[in-house]
C-alpha cells in the first residue's frame, strides 16, 4: 500500500545550504512553519542534509513547538549517505551504517513515518542494504520503508527484501526519463512515487534570469540544462510557460509542479524552499486540466 500523504511535500535539502547558496537558520525555521500553516503535512529530510544534520535539526525545532504537536505531521527520512571528514558526500549503504537513531534524535521523534534508502551503493549488494532497511522497520524505527534513486531493476530487487511503499526519483517537464519504465513499474505495483527536481533547481520556477550567475559552491552550473544552448532553450520555454501561467491565473512554478502531479503514477511532488514566500507560492500547485497539459506539451522545445 502506497504511503499516503498530501501531494506537496516540503523537501529540506535546500535548507542544508550546501549546493544552492546560503540559507539562514531564521529563514529555514520560518519556511517550515509557513509550510505547516499553509497546509503542508509531510516533510522530507535525510541524515546527509547538512554537514551536521542542519535540516533534521531545523525540522525538529519547528515540530516541537506547542502549536504544531497535534497537527498530524509526517516525516520522511533517508539513510545511506554521509559526509567524509573532508566534507565529500559518500554513498555508504553497508548494513552497519544504515542506522536511523541519530536522525531521530536530531528531529526529536521516535519513529519515521517513512524511511528510505537514499541511494544504491555499488560496493554493497542491494539485497543486503534492503534487508537492513527492513530490519529498521521491524525494530519500530519506521512505520513504512522505501527507496530513492533506483532504476527499474534495482526497484524490483529492493522489493524482494522490503515491503516498499514509495520511491523517490527526478522528474520535471524537460527531464522525463523516469516516466518509463521506472514510474510506470512502480505504479503497476501500487508503489507511491515522489518526484524531485520538479523545478530543476529553480529554473522552472521562472525566477532565474538568462544572465544570472551563481556563487561559489552552487552546483547548478554543473548541470547541462544550465549550460550554453540548453540553457537558452530552457529560458525560451520558461517564457512560454509564463504566458500560459498568466492566462491560467497561476505562476510558472505552480504550473511546472502541476505538470509533474498530472503524470500517471506520480503521487507527490517534493518541493524545496529556502524562504517562506517560496513555499507559500508552490503549496498551491495542483494537477492540471488536459487542455493546459496539451498547451505545455506543444511549447516544449
Amino acid at each position: 500500500m502506497a504511503f499516503e500523504m498530501a501531494q506537496i511535500i516540503l523537501g529540506l535539502w535546500p535548507m542544508a545550504g550546501i549546493t544552492s547558496g546560503h540559507v539562514s537558520r531564521e529563514d529555514g525555521l520560518a519556511t517550515i512553519q509557513t509550510a505547516i500553516d499553509a497546509g503542508v503535512t509531510t516533510f522530507d529530510t535525510a541524515y546527509s542534509y547538512g554537514f551536521e544534520g542542519e535540516s533534521d535539526r531545523m525540522l525538529g525545532e519547528v515540530l516541537k513547538r506547542p502549536e504544531n504537536r497535534d497537527r498530524g505531521l509526517a516525516v520522511i527520512g533517508k539513510v545511506g549517505q554521509r559526509w567524509s571528514d573532508d566534507r565529500i558526500r559518500v554513498i555508504d549503504a553497508t548494513p552497519a551504517t544504515l542506522t536511523a537513531e541519530e536522525s531521530l534524535r536530531r528531529i526529536g521523534i521516535d519513529q519515521f513515518d517513512l524511511l528510505m534508502l537514499h541511494a544504491v551503493d555499488i560496493n554493497v549488494d542491494l539485497r543486503r542494504s534492503a534487508a537492513a532497511i527492513a530490519e529498521l522497520q521491524r525494530r519500530g524505527l519506521a512505520k513504512q520503508v522505501g527507496v530513492c534513486n533506483v532504476n527499474q531493476e534495482e526497484l524490483l530487487i529492493f522489493c524482494e527484501q522490503c515491503d516498499c511503499v514509495a520511491i523517490q526519483c527526478p522528474l520535471n517537464i524537460m527531464q522525463r526519463e523516469s516516466l518509463d519504465p521506472l514510474i510506470s513499474t512502480a505504479h503497476s505495483r501500487g508503489i507511491g512515487v515522489h518526484v524531485y527536481w520538479t523545478l530543476m533547481k529553480g529554473l522552472l520556477a521562472g525566477k532565474i534570469g538568462r544572465d544570472q550567475t551563481f556563487g561559489p559552491g552552487d552546483s547548478r552550473p554543473r548541470y547541462e540544462i544550465f549550460q550554453g544552448e540548453a540553457r537558452r532553450k530552457s529560458h525560451d520555454f520558461v517564457d512560454r510557460l509564463a504566458e500560459i501561467a498568466a492566462r491560467q491565473g497561476t505562476t510558472v512554478a505552480c504550473l511546472s509542479i502541476g505538470w509533474t502531479l498530472s503524470q500517471t503514477g506520480v503521487t507527490a511532488a517534493l518541493v524545496g524552499a529556502k524562504r517562506p514566500e517560496q513555499i507559500a507560492e508552490t503549496v498551491h500547485a495542483k494537477p492540471l486540466a488536459s487542455d493546459v497539459l496539451a498547451e505545455i506539451e506543444a511549447a516544449i522545445p
